[in-house]
């Protein structure tokens, strides 16, 4: 889904286009989308993306890694910057990964929903900063 709030564009991606359950390896349907979307992303280099992890409220059960939700969130959100980057012209210094784990649910009735991958696109606002500043 791609919703515009707080003047910021939010591109939701559900897991299971993306991952398989516990995983942080990218499913070939979601690395498409996700090459895509890099594609179109590489020619604005005046953007900030964020890209976020987001889990459901399961405890991991793995005896190795990801160890708890919030690796799985930010190791996911890593994974998918790893695939931007490696299939388009996206200028690294313009994104960051972070994860959210189970903290920020979108529905609190079906957990399938929380498990997401959020891109945020927002205006690199530092010339706006500048401008103010100086006055």
């Amino acid at each position: 889904t791609v919703i515009q709030k707080n003047g910021k564009i939010y591109v939701s991606m559900e897991a299971k286009l993306l991952f398989a359950s516990g995983s942080t390896t990218v499913e070939p349907n979601g690395k498409n989308a996700l090459i895509e979307l890099a594609r179109v992303l590489e020619k604005e280099s005046e953007l900030e993306i964020i890209v976020e992890g987001h889990t459901d409220s399961d405890k991991i059960s793995s005896p190795t890694h990801p160890s708890s939700n919030w690796e799985l969130s930010v190791l996911r959100a890593t994974s998918v910057i790893d695939i931007m980057l490696a299939n388009s012209a996206m200028n690294p210094s313009q994104l960051m990964a972070a994860g959210r784990s189970e903290f920020h649910p979108v529905d609190p009735t079906d957990k399938s929903k929380n498990r997401r991958i959020e891109i945020i696109i927002s205006p690199n606002l530092n010339e706006l900063f500048e401008i103010i500043s100086n006055d």
